[in-house]
């Protein structure tokens, strides 16, 4: 399409009455999409189950590209404000003893001085604000039924209402409803890693701030994570294990059982860690995978973030595939129907999607080794970081160039 065509359509676009979106999930994907949605001329409503936004949460990165997408919103110096500075992560062998401390941005490849560390509830928080005045929020219900044999998409909310959209989009993460009633059951499209993990926060007893240290055996990793000088601290316990523990996925009690039987003989501060996380009233347990779909739309329905294409904590890329998908699929609409807006979405953001998922393959994440081999091995280059040459060719984070989309005014 030439520019005076998008010029043209969008002037078609303006004259018309506005398209109407609904979007599930308002956790980050979710509200970045309205945002951009919004700029282009929907009339945007989003749908979440929880009956408020989620505050708190552990860390996450946003890292290359998306840093330009926020920059972009409006939000990047409140994100800058929330950076939460981790200054060293420490590795230590199985009795507790010191394998290396080095600075963050070694391991992650990231750049110091630009890169954002932020917790998740600041980032959810800012893209809220940035949004909230225009666009409808509806906390405490979801969607129950999604019907396309219409020239729209006729939905039923389980809190009894019904209303039809032009299209709708599930950024409802990894375990995505939306994404179940497009294409049918999460296990036909869901790649597990290899590893499960448990995260509660907990007493900060320590007496760390701004950093990260991390107990491993083979299999098995511990971690407590100070993001500040706080009362409490961020607490994971990581584990291979062959195959995904379905019968522990509905039953926290379960949950519990099985990390304090894997850990059961664990040294360093895993007990108390393993104490605390009986009694922990935030305990977020599930496995270590991705979504991989051969589309990610049908009809006038599309999916996009962890719904779509969850690369999993390993890549430390979740919030920011969620933010430049976000941004590329509206964008993508811009003077364009869905047909045609859903596939340029796909054609231009595969790349770059698919270039961060394999970043990790299954069973061989750098900092979680499953042999006492692959341990040493990893010890020997932690070890060695500060010798190690800076990393050749584009990072995976800052792989795509973000296109410029015209808005609608």
């Amino acid at each position: 399409m030439t520019r005076t065509d998008q010029l043209r359509d969008i002037r078609d676009v303006r004259t018309a009455p506005r398209r109407t979106a609904l979007i599930s999930g308002a956790s980050i994907a979710g509200p970045a999409l309205a945002f951009w949605l919004n700029r282009y001329g929907f009339a945007v409503t989003v749908v979440e189950k929880a009956s408020t936004l989620r505050d708190g949460g552990y860390p996450i990165d946003v890292r290359g590209t998306a840093l330009e997408v926020v920059r972009k919103m409006g939000i990047l110096p409140r994100l800058r404000d929330a950076h939460v500075d981790v200054r060293r992560l420490t590795f230590l062998e199985e009795d507790g003893s010191v394998v290396a401390s080095v600075n963050p941005h070694a391991v992650t490849g990231g750049v110091a001085g630009e890169d954002l560390e932020v917790r998740r509830g600041d980032l959810t928080d800012a893209l809220h604000a940035a949004v909230r005045d225009d666009v409808e929020f509806v906390f405490d219900d979801s969607i129950d039924t999604l019907d396309q044999s219409g020239h729209g998409v006729d939905v039923t909310f389980r809190g009894g209402g019904r209303r039809t959209f032009d299209m709708v989009f599930g950024a409802d993460g990894l375990h995505s409803r939306t994404r179940e009633f497009l294409f049918g059951p999460e296990e036909q499209f869901h790649r597990y890693l290899g590893y499960c993990f448990a995260g509660f926060t907990m007493r900060n007893t320590f007496g760390l701030s701004h950093e990260l240290m991390m107990w491993n055996t083979p299999g098995r990793a511990a971690a407590l994570y100070a993001v500040g000088n706080r009362d409490e601290v961020h607490a994971f316990l990581n584990f291979a294990r062959p195959e995904p523990p379905f019968d522990a996925f509905r039953n926290p009690e379960a949950q519990r059982d099985l990390v304090a039987a894997v850990f059961a003989d664990a040294g360093w501060e895993v007990p108390g860690m393993v104490a605390a996380m009986r009694e922990a009233d935030d305990l977020f347990f599930d496995v270590v995978s991705q979504i991989r779909l051969p589309r990610w739309s049908s009809g006038r329905v599309a999916l996009v973030g962890d719904a779509a294409y969850a690369p999993s904590f390993l890549t430390g890329q979740g919030s920011s595939l969620a933010l430049v998908g976000a941004y590329m699929l509206a964008g993508s609409l811009a003077g364009r129907d869905h047909a045609a807006g859903f596939a340029a979405y796909e054609q231009n953001t595969r790349g770059f999607v698919t270039v961060n998922q394999e970043q990790v393959g299954e069973g061989d994440a750098a900092l979680f080794p499953t042999t006492a081999r692959a341990l040493e091995q990893r010890n020997t280059m932690l070890r060695n970081l500060s010798a190690m040459p800076p990393r050749e060719g584009r990072p995976a984070h800052s792989a795509l160039a973000l296109p410029e989309f015209m808005p609608v005014t």
